[in-house]
């Protein structure tokens, strides 16, 4: 996949304020979706679609554990994501912004 493609699809995973929340819950720790539901405020179905669009994304990572699946943020992917936005936007060799 392009660097393009990748940075849209994080841009898109982080435009809504629902899947920010999410990705914050379980930045260091595993949830399942029936935790976020409780945590978030929202019915299952729509914690699952925004899990499904960080998946699609690779922002999160998933484990099974009997009859639940556990959502981890996958920071390093994150932080691949911003390092990518940062060569598009904002490359080292174009611009100094310590001036």
């Amino acid at each position: 996949m392009k660097k393009t493609t990748n940075s849209i699809s994080f841009a898109k995973a982080l435009a809504d304020p629902t899947r920010q929340q999410i990705m914050e819950m379980i930045c260091c720790k595993w949830l399942n979706v029936g935790e976020i539901v409780e945590i978030v405020g929202v019915k299952q179905s729509t914690v699952s679609h925004h899990l499904t669009i960080l998946k699609e994304a690779g922002l999160v990572n998933a484990r099974n554990e009997g009859k639940h699946t556990y959502y981890e943020l996958n920071q390093g992917r994150v932080a691949s994501c911003c390092g990518q936005i940062l060569e598009v936007f904002a490359p080292e060799s174009e611009y100094d912004i310590s001036t």
